[in-house]
C-alpha cells in the first residue's frame, strides 16, 4: 500500500540525573544518615547507576536497530539515495525530520531509513527506524522520522544507513 510507514524507535540517556543527585546531595540534612558525606555517597552510587542504565539504553538503541536491518531480506544499500530536510519541533515537543527515498530502479521499492538525531556536538541523543514503503520506479516517497521523547537545544538529523528493498 503506497504511503505506509512504519516507525522504531529506542531511546536515550538522560544525564540530568547526574546534576539533580548532585544538587540533592548539597542540600541534604547533616547528621546521622543524612550527613553530607553518606548523603553524597548515595548520590554518587544512584549516578552511576543511572549513567549504567543511560549506557545500557545507548547499547539497546544501537541493537534494536540493527535487528529491524537484520529484519530487512535482500537489501541494497541506498544511503546515497536518502535525503533529509530541516529538523523541526512538532507540537508534542518531538523533534521530526521529513525523509526522502529515491527509487533509481525500475521496479516499485521500499526503504528502511535509520535516522540519527544528535546534539550540536554531535553527541548522539536518539535513533529512529522508519519504512518509506512501495516508491514506485523513478520517484521519490516521504516519510516522517520522529524522536521517542523531547530533545531540547539544537538538534541536527543524519541518514545513519538506508537500504533499499
Amino acid at each position: 500500500m503506497a504511503g505506509r510507514r512504519r516507525r522504531w524507535a529506542v531511546g536515550e540517556a538522560v544525564p540530568a540525573v547526574v546534576l539533580v543527585l548532585t544538587v540533592t546531595a548539597g542540600v541534604a540534612g547533616c547528621s546521622g544518615e543524612d550527613s553530607p558525606g553518606n548523603v553524597a555517597s548515595r548520590a554518587a552510587s544512584a549516578a552511576e547507576s543511572a549513567a549504567s542504565r543511560g549506557q545500557d539504553a545507548l547499547a539497546s538503541a544501537t541493537a534494536e536497530a540493527g535487528r529491524r536491518f537484520e529484519d530487512v531480506k535482500d537489501g541494497v544499500d541506498a544511503k546515497k539515495d536518502v535525503t533529509l530536510g530541516k529538523p523541526a519541533t512538532d507540537g508534542d515537543g518531538r523533534t521530526t525530520v521529513e525523509v526522502g527515498a529515491r527509487n533509481t530502479t525500475g521496479d516499485r521499492r521500499s526503504f528502511t531509513v535509520q535516522v540519527d538525531f544528535k546534539n550540536a556536538d554531535g553527541a548522539f541523543r536518539d535513533t529512529v527506524v522508519v519504512t518509506v514503503s512501495d516508491v514506485p520506479p523513478g520517484e521519490t516517497g516521504r516519510a516522517t522520522a520522529r524522536s521517542t521523547h523531547d530533545l531540547s537545544g539544537e538538534v541536527r538529523a543524519e541518514v545513519a544507513r538506508a537500504v533499499r528493498h
